[in-house]
């Protein structure tokens, strides 16, 4: 439950300001189809999450031993640097419908601007953190979903709701949080 739990909030107050809420956003404006561009992202999360946690589980059963778990710890604390960076809408772009239709052209533009990113790379350290590729992808992908859906109601008007450096720093603190608990557990501090 714990890897669960973690899982969904990490990811969902990094997501906060975030590029793929930032195209939730842009899609939600653009096509004014709030349920098609919702399932959209939820099957495009399901999968990109569920693959990153796997990769995550399956590299730390191969890699052993505690500079891996090193590794982990820091990788968390590098996440609550880059959380500080804020994401922009600059290159991307809605795009036109065309004959894919706004749950497909949403699907694919979800899965594609979330590899590499910031939540995609948190559940890849998820993965190798909790070993539990069903609860992380659920959790990451509820996270996702508990952000994402509120801005594609809301539109734009969610990004005045909090002002987005006070949840950047947020999630930089919870990502820093997990790679000190990393650390002091390494260290022995937890015995």
């Amino acid at each position: 439950m714990e890897s669960l739990l973690v899982s969904t909030l990490v990811v969902a107050v990094a997501e906060i300001g975030d590029k793929t809420q930032l195209l939730a956003i842009i899609l939600a404006t653009r096509f004014k189809k709030p349920i098609p561009i919702i399932l959209g992202i939820l099957a495009a999360t399901l999968l990109n999450h569920a693959l990153a946690a796997l990769a995550g589980s399956l590299v730390a059963q191969y890699l052993q031993g505690a500079w891996f778990q090193w590794l982990i710890a820091l990788s968390f604390i590098a996440m609550a640097a880059w959380a500080l960076i804020p994401d922009k809408a600059d290159d991307e772009d809605g795009g036109a419908v065309g004959r894919y239709g706004v749950f497909l052209t949403t699907a694919v533009a979800f899965f594609l601007v979330e590899m590499g990113d910031k939540t995609q790379i948190a559940t890849v350290a998820l993965g190798a953190q909790f070993h539990n590729v069903p609860l992380v992808a659920a959790g990451t992908t509820l996270g996702m979903m508990l952000a994402n859906v509120p801005a594609v109601y809301l539109g734009e008007a969610a990004t005045k709701i909090v002002p987005l450096m006070y949840v950047r720093i947020g999630a930089a603190l919870i990502f820093l949080g997990l790679g000190l608990w990393g650390v002091a557990t390494l260290l022995g501090v937890f015995k």
